[in-house]
């Protein structure tokens, strides 16, 4: 897994690339956000949903919540992006919507988009 420092708007956040899952279950996910922060020195992590497991997006497995209360009890921040189009379920696209209002998740079409959601 690469972690790939970057700053915008000056500030910081953390690319992550990888070939495989970066977050597979909750302790993944802490430690994704333990890693970027020693690696990168930042808890901001733009990441490709494509590294995240499928189950995250259906909410009612409660993936999604676990993985993103670790997010925020630890003071990290994420932007997922990637083609969100493919899924049909109304409480995911409602919950996306509700989490691009806030300041700690955002979901995004593009890496860029998610940059820019992530440093505003």
């Amino acid at each position: 897994m690469k972690y790939i420092k970057k700053e915008k708007n000056n500030i910081p956040f953390v690319l992550i690339e990888s070939a495989e899952k970066a977050i597979t279950d909750v302790q993944s996910a802490l430690d994704l956000i333990v890693s970027a922060n020693y690696e990168a020195g930042t808890k901001n992590i733009v990441i490709d949903k494509n590294l995240i497991n499928e189950d995250f997006f259906i909410l009612s497995t409660g993936f999604a919540g676990e993985v993103l209360q670790k997010f925020v009890n630890y003071g990290g921040r994420i932007a997922i992006y990637g083609d969100f189009s493919v899924y049909t379920s109304k409480p995911l696209k409602d919950f996306i919507y509700e989490s691009n209002k806030g300041k700690n998740v955002f979901f995004a079409s593009s890496k860029e988009e998610a940059a820019e959601m992530l440093t505003r």
